[in-house]
């Protein structure tokens, strides 16, 4: 289940102000849907209450894992976060959950380091620059370039006060397995040992599947199941086998199936 996510958490990454805009949106949002801000976030009057539940099953992940029920999780929520700034809404993102995820580990729990691991089709912009000069939190990212938001160049590798905690790998339209497993053995491997995390956090969308209808990269099952057992091997070196993942893009329903699938799979070995 996903409780309700206390917004005390939400305001620990999000803006008071944004939490408000968002809740007064839907309130007066009876029938229907509408565009809030931008063309690429839509609400209905459920649209808060979701968003608030989906970040609570974050934190019901985080708590099962910390509390020792659960070796590791997978979110199968929605609306995705990746996208969320700390000020507004942008690319079907209402909140970014996997950044309330994070600093709720570190709040509640006194964990010192979180490594983020985001391999939907599209960079985690709002992820990045919540954490951007934030020594504490390692963004890694493999991502299709150029495309949507336009950001996650390899030069972006964190502010004066976090140089080197985000690692982006652009990836060209058409890339499939071997590039991606190449960016997580020869790049994600080395940066998570030097990092050392507390616990690790996927941002997993599966827009990066062959056949998606919103992305152009070409990973396949198979391929999403040796990038699990790579960050769970990964999890169980570093951080007692923590880790958490997700739910992001994936917009085919012909595809997304099968490639969450061999995700939970690989979590449940």
């Amino acid at each position: 289940e996903a409780p309700p996510a206390d917004l005390e958490w939400i305001t620990e990454v999000h803006s008071k102000e944004h939490v408000e805009r968002i809740r007064q949106a839907c309130l007066w949002l009876k029938d229907g849907y509408t565009n809030l801000e931008t063309s690429d976030v839509s609400i209905t009057g459920k649209t808060f209450d979701v968003a608030v539940a989906a970040v609570g099953g974050l934190l019901a992940g985080a708590d099962a894992i910390m509390e020792g029920k659960v070796r590791n999780a997978f979110c199968a929520v929605r609306p995705p976060g990746h996208h969320a700034l700390p000020t507004r809404p942008m690319g079907f993102c209402i909140f970014n959950n996997v950044a309330i995820a994070a600093r709720y580990l570190q709040r509640r729990y006194g964990l010192k380091k979180i490594l983020i691991i985001d391999w939907d089709c599209h960079h985690g912009n709002g992820t990045q620059e919540i954490f951007y000069d934030d020594p504490t939190v390692f963004y890694f990212s493999t991502h299709q370039s150029p495309f949507y938001p336009r950001t996650g160049d390899a030069g972006e590798t964190g502010g004066p006060d976090a140089p080197h905690t985000k690692l982006n790998v652009p990836l060209k339209k058409g890339s499939g397995n071997d590039q991606v497993l190449a960016a997580y053995k020869e790049q994600l491997g080395p940066a998570a040992r030097a990092f050392k995390p507390d616990f690790i956090l996927i941002s997993a969308g599966f827009d990066a599947a062959k056949g998606d209808s919103l992305g152009g990269l070409l990973v396949s099952p198979e391929g999403f199941t040796e990038m699990t057992r790579f960050v769970k091997a990964l999890a169980v070196e570093l951080c007692q086998g923590r880790l958490m993942s997700t739910l992001e893009g994936g917009y085919s329903l012909k595809q997304l199936p099968g490639c969450v699938e061999a995700h939970v799979r690989a979590l449940m070995e």
